[in-house]
């Protein structure tokens, strides 16, 4: 059961009709992993280097719900189950939400973050479609998934708070840990196969993190979502710089001209 904006054969190429990304964002895109709108590599093409942590997301192609019933949850974390047994990229966290979803990953090698994200979509596209009787039917993502490196100190945090405080945001839940489809909520709750898929953080979890969750500060919300927006990664800002030159994300810390409206997809519960 299941979908991703441009349906991957497995050799990575990309089916005809992708959404292109919105000017101004650098996704990290692995070379083995295929293209982008019909076919072509996107111009930000770098390989996701392994050591380094990436927050990793999609949504709906024109905010459809990806998950629109109960039974897609559970789905799709055991098409992640499954491909970790392939590819053991360390997943740290996650949260999905009706129409978009957030991972937090640490792959070990070079490349490893697009394998996993590849094979990963390609079978969530192929299920999805295969349960709603609709294969060879339109796009359900809005094209191929966005990621961005992560410090690996407090700015590691900070995502994780991000992430798995998406539900409460949002207003679904009245505490982030009832939310059941995402890292917090599998672990209060004991939800075995879930947790078994979590490896440990590269940094100390704090004591209080149920509460830190449940009182993220605004400021530090803009904070990531900034990093989404303009797709540069998040930390310090001589890492910021370092990171953006390694990668070729330099241009992600340039001005936009005049601002826009709220970003499309990124306002509250939105992203």
């Amino acid at each position: 059961m299941f979908g991703e904006a441009g349906r991957l054969d497995l050799d990575g190429v990309a089916e005809i009709g992708l959404i292109p990304f919105k000017k101004g964002i650098s996704p990290i895109i692995d070379k083995s992993e295929g293209g982008g709108e019909n076919g072509v590599m996107p111009r930000n093409n770098r390989v996701a280097p392994g050591g380094m942590v990436f927050h990793v997301l999609n949504r709906g192609n024109g905010r459809m719900r990806i998950f629109g019933k109960e039974g897609d949850y559970p789905a799709f974390e055991k098409v992640m189950r499954e491909t970790l047994k392939m590819i053991p990229v360390r997943l740290l966290g996650y949260c999905l939400m009706p129409n978009h979803w957030h991972l937090v990953l640490w792959p070990r090698g070079d490349g490893e973050l697009g394998r996993f994200m590849q094979r990963l979509t390609i079978t969530h596209v192929r299920r999805w479609h295969e349960h709603r009787k609709t294969v060879g039917g339109g796009h359900v993502y809005q094209g191929i998934y966005k990621s961005f490196p992560v410090q690996n100190d407090e700015h590691l945090l900070a995502v994780m708070r991000y992430v798995e405080s998406n539900a409460l945001r949002a207003r679904m839940v009245r505490r982030a840990e009832k939310w059941t489809w995402s890292s917090l909520g599998a672990r209060l709750m004991g939800r075995r196969e879930a947790v078994e898929m979590l490896s440990e953080w590269p940094v100390e979890r704090p004591g209080d993190w149920v509460e830190m969750v449940n009182e993220v500060p605004e400021k530090e919300v803009e904070e990531v979502r900034m990093s989404v927006v303009k797709g540069r990664p998040f930390g310090g800002e001589i890492w910021q710089k370092r990171v953006g030159g390694r990668l070729g994300l330099e241009s992600t810390f340039r001005g936009r001209g005049r601002p826009r409206m709220k970003e499309k997809g990124v306002e509250e519960g939105k992203e």
